[in-house]
Order: C-alpha cells, then sequence, then structure tokens
C-alpha cells in the first residue's frame, strides 16, 4: 500500500525557527509512514534533520533586514519578475511529480504575502488536481498582527477558497488565534491547536558540554547580532564573571562578529558558531539566556531549565514579546527588554532565574509534531 504523500512548503527569509518548526513535523510525519517532500524556499541550512523527508530546494531567497521588504537572491541581488517566474515555474513542477494527497503551505496565507506570486498558481494547481488531496495551512502559535483591513480581509478569503484545516502550533491555554488575528471570527473552516512543536532533546546530542554553564544562544543568528554581543560584554560586570559560559551563535551571525568573540574569549568562556544537539545542552546547562523565538521558547518549556530571555523586537516584530511576557506571568521565564539591557538587569535577571530553581514539567502542550501527523492522517479519512 502506497503511503500517503505530504508537499511541505516552507520559506524562511530572516531567521531559522520556521524551518525548523516545519523539519520536526517532517520528521514526525516520517516516522508515521508518510512520504513526505520538504520544499524549502530560502538560504540552506547545513545540518538539517528533516528525517527520512526528500529535501528539495528552490532558487533561495532572503530578505536583507527585519522589515522584510527588500528579498534578493543567494547572491544578494534584489529578486525581479523574472526570477519570481522561474521559481514559480520550478515550484509548479516539483508539485507535478509529487502529486501529494496533502499540500501544507508553512504560514502562508496568514504570512509570507510576498510569495503570493508562486503560492496562489500552486494553490489554483491543487484544486483542479485531477487526485483529490487536503490543503492545510500551518502556523506559529503568535502572529504579527496587520492592522490593514484589506490585508486581513485578503487572509480570509484565501482561507475560504483553497484551504481545508488550519493548524495552529501553540496552546489555546497560552494563547488564541483571536488575540493576534482581528479576523477570526470570519474563519468558517476547522481550525485546530496542536501543541508547541519542538525538537526533541535526542536529536543529535553529542553529549558535550552545557553542564554547569550559562548558555547564551541566539537561533539562527540573524537576528542576535545586537544582544549576543551585548551580553558577551556585559557578563564581565555581572556578579557571574567568573562561571563558565557558553555563547551559540547561529549559522546566521556574521562572521566579523563571531571572530571578535572568538578572540575575545576567556579560557572559561567557549564560542560556537552552532550546535545541532543546542536544545540538548540547554538541558544541561545551570541556566540558559536567549531570545524568544517560537522553536527556543518550546525547548526552554520542555527542558525546564532557569531562563532569562530578552525578546527581539527589531523592525516589525511583535511576536517575541508578547511570547515571553506570556510564559513570565506563568513563572516559567525572566524577561529583560532589549532596550533596558544592563549589567544589572542581565544580573538581577540570572539570580531570579537561578533562586527559582529547575521548573516542572509544564502543563503546555508541547507534543505539537505528532499531534499534527494525526490531525493530518484523519484528514485524509474526512
Amino acid at each position: 500500500m502506497a503511503r500517503p504523500k505530504v508537499f511541505l512548503y516552507v520559506q524562511n527569509l530572516l531567521g531559522i525557527g520556521h524551518l525548523r518548526r516545519a523539519a520536526a513535523i517532517a520528521r514526525a510525519a516520517v516516522a508515521e509512514g508518510f512520504d513526505v517532500a520538504f520544499v524549502s524556499g530560502g538560504i540552506p541550512v547545513p545540518h538539517l534533520d528533516i528525517g527520512g523527508a526528500r529535501f528539495v530546494q528552490l532558487p533561495p531567497v532572503r530578505t536583507i533586514d527585519d522589515n522584510f521588504k527588500v528579498l534578493v537572491d543567494e547572491y544578494g541581488h534584489a529578486i525581479d519578475d523574472a526570477w519570481r517566474g522561474r521559481r514559480r515555474d520550478a515550484l509548479l513542477d516539483v508539485f507535478e511529480i509529487e502529486m501529494p494527497d496533502i499540500l501544507l503551505t508553512e504560514l502562508f496565507p496568514f504570512g509570507r504575502r510576498q510569495f503570493r506570486f508562486e503560492l496562489l498558481p500552486l494553490l489554483e494547481r491543487a484544486k483542479i488536481s485531477a487526485r483529490p488531496l487536503k490543503i492545510v495551512c500551518s502556523m506559529r502559535d503568535i502572529l504579527v498582527t496587520k492592522s490593514r483591513l484589506d490585508r486581513n480581509l485578503e487572509i480570509v478569503k484565501t482561507i475560504h477558497k483553497y484551504y481545508d484545516r488550519i493548524l495552529v502550533h501553540g496552546d489555546e491555554a497560552v494563547i488564541t488565534l483571536a488575540e493576534t488575528f482581528p479576523m477570526h471570527d470570519r474563519i468558517t473552516q476547522p481550525l485546530e491547536y496542536t501543541g508547541y512543536v519542538l525538537t526533541p532533546t535526542s536529536v543529535g546530542d553529542t553529549g558535550n558540554g552545557g553542564t554547569g554553564e550559562i548558555v547564551v544562544s541566539a537561533g539562527g543568528g540573524a537576528v542576535g547580532r545586537v544582544t549576543l554581543p551585548e551580553v558577551f560584554r556585559l557578563r564581565c560586570e555581572t556578579s557571574f564573571a567568573d562561571r563558565p559560559w557558553r555563547f551559540v551563535t547561529g549559522y546566521h551571525m556574521p562572521e566579523g562578529i563571531v571572530d571578535d568573540l572568538v578572540a575575545r574569549a576567556a579560557p572559561d568562556v567557549t564560542v560556537e558558531r552552532s550546535r545541532p544537539d543546542l536544545p540538548a545542552l540547554i538541558e544541561r546547562s545551570d541556566v540558559s539566556i536567549s531570545q524568544a523565538g517560537y522553536n527556543t521558547i518550546a525547548e526552554l518549556m520542555a527542558a525546564g531549565t532557569p531562563s532569562v530571555v530578552i525578546p527581539f523586537e527589531g523592525g516589525i516584530e511583535t511576536e517575541q514579546r508578547l511570547r515571553a511576557d506570556l510564559l513570565a506571568k506563568r513563572g516559567r521565564l525572566f524577561v529583560v527588554p532589549e532596550e533596558r539591557l544592563t549589567a544589572e538587569s542581565l544580573d538581577k535577571a540570572l539570580r531570579e532565574a537561578l533562586n527559582g530553581g529547575r521548573r516542572s514539567r509544564t502543563t503546555v502542550k508541547l507534543d505539537g509534531a505528532r499531534r499534527t501527523v494525526a490531525i493530518l492522517r484523519r484528514l485524509l479519512s474526512e
């Protein structure tokens, strides 16, 4: 009997959070007998674990800053209509080859509006497919709230025209879609909360490092280029200066910044570009300092490690601060806003986190990958 096929489309533009969440879903789907095509449109990320899924790289594109207005290809050239046409055709060609049972678009239509040039033709092609298929939106827990009525109406109309199911990878007990999408009540398609999707600590674990350390991480590194070096500088002014520190910069941290940190690192300070086993590293650490992206927060909740977060608030981003504040109210972590980051505020937050000790396993739902796959299988039988 043929395995059900999933066509998973994901486009990361700045960080790697969307890619890592999609990869966790792909691994879970393959483990449960699905045949998964992992179709990525972002700049490639080394050591991405997608299990036994097939990786398909579209012509890659990224944003030049945190305003997401200017997109460039892998050579740094601004994309134009000719580029868009080539990529649309490449995506449609892959779809024709795969002919899936489920088309899953990560974030779209709630985000990635710049990619309507290829996603709307893809959705149109899926709707007329001779092989019946389900179309699913896979989205994170919190959206960047849009104030424009026309844009929100566009999202609702796209959902109604094309989609069979909306999957929110969060816990409604923490936050609901209604709190960041003003037209939630106009969505008539079934919407389900899967719980948070996270990378298990067993994935890629080397067993090396973390124990007794303060671990500072910046996700993919693209939006940590200010915060992480500032924490590196401030550590010497805190009462924790004599503790062992480990800084994991992320793949996209500018090379010059990484080289500077390595050159200035004291004997008890480790600087690494990346750790595929970062969740396990954080779990072993005495305390974690990080930003408040989706994957990082999910992994912190699972680990129970005392945590200080410095949410990224650049450009149009609001989701990290909102997520961090919600979990701080639950006593899961301590927040230091970017604009208030000083040696004093960092020291205070570290003391509070360590005094609170390791957290017991949270009641927040963290089995989002497994629940997502169960929903997809159920959807095929409807």
